[in-house]
């Protein structure tokens, strides 16, 4: 597979940091462990920019995915993200969930291998040749993406690619035994410990992809949940949906979130979204 999009660090060009600055965050990333945080095996984990922001949306899968190209990405609270690639949405974030699972037990910037059985069968996705095809899928749109965040903790802009390179295939076009997929060492930036939302995987994996699964992590990532009004929830997941069908959706979702033990009550009054999580 060739190498393009490889993750790098800059200052951008209408916010220009002090270069002692930049070159602090450059030994930053030299200072650190090689690996990123550790959670359970009944875990899996995401920064709090990415749980906070529509860059993996809940646009209908039947919907033909856009490509983006320098768009800004809705973010609840502090940061920006702006993101050049095709669209995300939310089975590719559950991909990348568990990929960095498995990257977490090796080196960053090394190669994590894997059958796609056992990943696909760790997704809870039906064992059948459209899903293989399905995690191809996911992985080359990760593989070609050019995200930037900036926020408090990071000072300057980070672009990375999600994915560094993966391999799937032979010379001959025939599908590898063994995966293979690279993530650059810059993600060490994004998996700060501090700044890390450890979510119960089987929760996760038990909803289905759309508002159930995006509101999951939002609010997953707040222990204590402030009310949001049903306009910035609207933004959040980016359905594109109107918002009266976005507020019958949301219903459903909320209740499906309830069910899973995940919340212990929820309430929508005066266009505001009032949630409790069961801890």
């Amino acid at each position: 597979m060739p190498d393009h999009l490889q993750p790098t660090l800059f200052q951008d060009a209408g916010k220009t940091q002090a270069s002692d600055t930049f070159q602090e965050l450059l030994a930053s990333i030299a200072a650190r462990p090689k690996y990123l945080p550790d959670w359970p095996e009944s875990h899996r984990a995401l920064p709090n920019e990415i749980l906070r922001s529509a860059l993996f949306n809940c646009r209908n899968r039947n919907l033909p995915r856009m490509f983006l190209k320098e768009v800004e990405i809705a973010v609840i609270g502090d940061g920006q993200v702006i993101y050049r690639g095709e669209e995300l949405r939310q089975d590719d974030e559950l991909v990348w969930m568990h990929l960095m699972h498995l990257i977490k037990k090796s080196p960053l910037g090394e190669c994590v291998e894997f059958t796609p059985y056992s990943f696909i069968k760790a997704l809870g996705w039906p064992i059948k040749g459209q899903n293989y095809d399905r995690l191809r899928n996911c992985l080359s749109r990760m593989q070609a993406t050019a995200l930037r965040i900036q926020s408090k903790r990071l000072h300057s802009f980070v672009s990375i690619s999600l994915i560094q390179k993966f391999l799937s295939r032979n010379e001959r076009n025939e599908s590898l035994t063994r995966w293979q997929v690279w993530v650059g060492k810059e993600m060490q930036l994004l998996f700060d410990e501090e700044f890390l939302t450890r979510v119960m995987w089987e929760t996760r994996r038990s909803l289905p992809d759309g508002i159930a699964s995006k509101l999951f992590g939002y609010w997953a990532s707040h222990r204590k949940p402030y009310p949001v009004k049903v306009e910035t929830l609207l933004k959040l997941c980016g359905s594109g949906m109107q918002t009266k069908h976005f507020k019958i959706e949301l219903k459903r979702a909320l209740d499906l979130l309830k069910q899973s033990g995940f919340l212990e009550a929820w309430e929508l009054k005066d266009e505001l979204v009032v949630v409790v999580r069961r801890h």
